[in-house]
C-alpha cells in the first residue's frame, strides 16, 4: 500500500542579503510569495501534511503558510536543527518526508514525484535531488558509488577529485518516515559554522547500513533565491514557464518576452495577445479575445470574443461581457460592461455599469468621487453617450436613451430620453477680426511691459 507523503517546507531563513523589512519567502514572483509558489507544488502531491519552519516572530510567514501549521525554530544553527524542529509535528507518520526550501519556488511537483517514487522503488532512507551544474563551484557535491549516495561534501570541503564532479545537491531531501527522528538526532554540529547540516543525514544512514539515493532533475529548477538580483532571474525563468504553459494552451502571443503574467491568470484557447501586456493578479480571459498592446488588466474576467486596447487599462472588479469593445486609453475601475458594448476611445468608467448594446464616446467619464464616497453610474442596454460627457454618480441613464455630446448630466434620464447639460451656443457674425486684433493689441502690451 503506498504511504501518503509528508512536506517540511524550511523558511526560517532571515534573507539578509535581500536587504528589505519583508521575510525573504514573501518577496513576490508572478504576483504572488515565493513561498506560495513552493506550497501549490507540494500540495499538489494530496499529501498527509505540510508543516512550515519558521523563526521567531515570524508572525507573516505563518499567515502565509495558513491553513497549514507551522513550528519554529528557536534559534539559526543550520538545516539540520530547523527540519528537526518539526518532527514534533510528524508524531506517527510512517511514510516518506519531503523536506523543501521555501525559497527555492522553481522546483515542480513532477520532480518531488519522482523523487518520492524513487525512494519507494529504491526502499531508500534518504533520497536527494541533484543536478549537474554548468558551474558546481558554489555547490555540494553528491558522492555517488555504484548506484549509491554515499555522502554530500560541501563545496569548501570538497578535495581536489571531489572538486571535479559536477554532480550538485539541490537541497531538496526525502527522509523515511520510520527513521527521520534517528537520523535527525544524530547530525552534530562539529563544523567551522558550528551548525547542524541536514546533508549529514545522508553519511549517517549510509553508516547504519540504510540505503541513500540521488535522483538527476533539471538544473533550471534549483534556482535559490537569495538576493535580489536572483529574485529577478527567478522571475524571469517563472514568466517563461508561464509563457510557454499559455502558448501550449492555444495563446497566441505576438512577442512572448513582453507579456507579463500573475502566477493565477486564465487564458482560454485562441486568446491573442499583443506585446508589452501585463496581466496582475486574479485575471480570466474567455476564449477569442484579442488583447492589443500595452494594456494593463488586473482583477478582471474578459468575456468571449472581446477586444482590449491598446494601452487600456482594466483595473480590480472589472467584469468585460462577451463581444465588448474596450479601445485605447480607456480606464475601467470596478465597472460591468454588457455585452456588445463599446467603449472605443478616451473614456474613464469607475464604479459603473454599462448595459448590452451601449455605446461610450470618447472623452466621456463617470464621475463616481464627490471626496467623501464612491457611487455608481448605471447605463442601461442601448444608450448612447456622447463625446466629452460627464456621468456625474449616482446617476442613471434609462434603456434606449441618448445623452447628447459634451453633457454635464447630474439628473437621472429616463429611458428613451434625449439629455443635454451644457452651456448654449452663442454665434456673433463677422466679429473674429475684431476679436484678433484685441487679442493681438493684448498681447503686445504684454510683451513690451516685460521688456521694461
Amino acid at each position: 500500500m503506498k504511504q501518503p507523503v509528508a512536506v517540511v517546507v524550511l523558511a526560517a531563513g532571515t534573507g539578509t542579503r535581500m536587504k528589505s523589512a519583508l521575510p525573504k519567502v514573501l518577496h513576490p514572483l508572478a504576483n504572488r510569495p515565493m513561498v506560495h509558489h513552493v506550497l501549490a507544488n507540494a500540495e499538489a502531491l494530496k499529501p498527509a501534511k505540510i508543516v512550515g519552519v519558521i523563526a521567531p516572530g515570524a508572525k507573516d510567514v505563518a499567515q502565509a503558510f495558513a491553513p497549514h501549521p507551522t513550528v519554529v525554530q528557536s534559534k539559526p544553527l543550520g538545516t539540520g536543527h530547523a527540519a528537526r524542529a518539526a518532527l514534533g509535528s510528524l508524531k506517527g507518520h510512517a511514510g516518506p518526508v519531503l523536506v523543501v526550501f521555501g525559497d527555492a519556488p522553481l522546483v515542480t511537483t513532477e520532480t518531488l514525484k519522482r523523487l518520492v517514487a524513487a525512494c519507494a522503488r529504491e526502499k531508500a532512507a534518504v533520497g536527494v535531488l541533484g543536478f549537474v551544474a554548468e558551474d558546481p563551484t558554489p555547490y555540494g557535491r553528491l558522492i555517488v558509488q555504484h548506484g549509491v549516495l554515499e555522502r554530500i561534501v560541501e563545496s569548501r570541503d570538497a578535495n581536489e577529485i571531489e572538486q571535479a564532479i559536477n554532480f550538485s545537491n539541490a537541497g531538496v531531501m526525502c527522509i523515511d518516515g520510520r527513521l527521520i527522528g534517528t537520523l535527525l538526532g544524530a547530525i552534530k554540529n562539529d563544523n567551522a559554522k558550528r551548525e547542524f547540516y541536514l546533508t549529514d543525514a545522508v553519511a549517517i544512514a549510509r553508516a547504519a547500513g540504510h540505503k541513500a539515493i540521488a535522483v538527476e532533475g533539471p538544473e533550471a529548477e534549483f534556482q535559490g533565491i537569495n538576493s535580489r538580483a536572483e529574485l529577478a532571474a527567478a522571475e524571469r525563468a517563472l514568466q517563461q514557464r508561464l509563457r510557454t504553459a499559455a502558448m501550449a494552451g492555444g495563446v497566441t502571443m505576438a512577442d512572448p518576452e513582453t507579456v507579463w503574467l500573475s502566477a493565477d491568470t486564465k487564458l482560454a484557447n485562441d486568446v491573442t495577445i499583443g506585446p508589452n501586456v501585463r496581466f496582475g493578479p486574479g485575471v480570466t480571459v474567455a476564449s477569442n479575445v484579442e488583447i492589443k498592446a500595452f494594456c494593463d488588466i488586473e482583477g478582471a474576467r474578459i468575456g468571449k470574443g472581446a477586444i482590449v486596447g491598446p494601452f487600456a487599462r482594466i483595473r480590480p472588479g472589472s467584469e468585460v461581457a462577451d463581444d465588448v469593445h474596450i479601445g485605447n486609453f480607456v480606464e475601467l475601475k470596478a465597472t460591468r460592461i454588457g455585452r456588445g458594448a463599446k467603449a472605443n476611445h478616451l473614456a474613464y468608467l469607475g464604479d459603473a455599469d454599462i448595459g448590452a448594446g451601449s455605446n461610450i464616446g470618447a472623452g466621456t467619464i463617470a464621475v463616481n468621487y464627490d471626496g467623501f464616497g464612491k457611487w455608481r453610474t448605471v447605463v442601461a442596454d442601448d444608450v448612447f453617450i456622447g463625446s466629452n460627457s460627464s456621468l456625474v454618480a449616482p446617476v442613471k441613464v434609462g434603456k434606449g436613451a441618448n445623452v447628447t455630446a459634451g453633457s454635464v448630466i447630474t439628473d437621472d434620464v429616463p429611458a428613451g430620453g434625449v439629455a443635454f447639460g451644457r452651456a448654449r451656443q452663442v454665434t456673433k457674425k463677422g466679429r473674429a477680426a475684431a476679436l484678433r486684433a484685441k487679442l493681438k493689441a493684448r498681447a503686445a502690451a504684454a510683451k513690451r511691459a516685460k521688456k521694461k
